[in-house]
């Protein structure tokens, strides 16, 4: 098997605050490879958060081991993509511009960024958009620009924080489907923070679990159902096994 994109062992993070400290991930390893679909799973304030800080390089950590880029090496801020889970789109650019914002700050030649922000447009289902302001668009359509905004810059990763947790439960579904018709079109790494179990399963080829706080990874594992997954999946009996695992390494019965 080839040398993964992200290594982790053993990777810690405290926070501290004049005299006090706080644990926030005590024990993960993990190894991400190129191409995979990462959910990261786990109860609300246990570090999943805190964890995806870490790979951004917005935070460092305390210990452990961190290696990320492959043998290729790694610039956090020209090869990671965020998506977070609000959409937060500039109000007063329009949805191009929104989408070209990392190749702005990044210097990146005008004309090809605007090239790519328009295929990207079209890849996530935004064609036609490109000219209208944040507010005329739905929710869900506002975070696909967001996810657009987080390829334009072709990062090597793109982290997405609980993505979709504003959404109301059918556009959430649908863009469960859209994120995975995303991910097989763009052929990029991601991790996706969720709190839903069932989301955690659907989306991942791989399920990486996390206990309560601070984050100790509880077991990561492939997920192998038929592929394009369809929403019908979820109601197999192979689906519910994942999910039950799931459910087992958190304590939940």
């Amino acid at each position: 098997m080839s040398e993964p994109l992200i290594r982790m062992r053993n990777l810690r993070k405290v926070y501290r605050k004049r005299d006090t400290e706080f644990l926030a991930v005590s024990d993960v390893t993990l190894d991400v490879h190129e191409g995979d679909m990462v959910s990261l799973v786990g109860p609300s304030g246990c570090g999943k958060s805190t964890l995806l800080k870490i790979l951004a390089g917005l935070q460092g950590h305390d210990g452990g081991e961190l290696h990320m880029g492959g043998a290729a090496g790694f610039n956090p801020g020209r090869d990671v993509g965020m998506v977070f889970q609000q959409p937060l789109l500039l109000k007063w650019r329009t949805v191009l511009e929104n989408v070209l914002l990392p190749a702005d700050i990044l210097g990146l030649p005008r004309k090809a960024s605007k090239e790519r922000a328009l295929q990207l447009l079209e890849m996530v289902g935004l064609a036609g958009f490109a000219d209208k302001m944040p507010y005329e668009l739905s929710g869900g359509m506002q975070q696909r620009a967001a996810i657009a905004r987080a390829l334009i810059h072709d990062p090597k990763l793109v982290l997405m924080d609980e993505p979709f947790g504003a959404l109301d439960a059918l556009t959430r579904e649908k863009m469960n489907l859209e994120m995975l018709r995303i991910w097989e079109e763009s052929h990029k790494t991601f991790i996706v923070v969720t709190h839903s179990i069932q989301e955690a399963v659907f989306l991942g080829s791989r399920c990486a679990v996390l206990t309560a706080g601070p984050a100790r990874m509880a077991e990561a594992f492939p997920i192998e159902l038929p592929a394009p997954r369809k929403l019908h999946v979820k109601t197999t009996p192979e689906f519910g096994q994942y999910v039950s695992r799931v459910y087992s390494l958190l304590g939940v019965e």
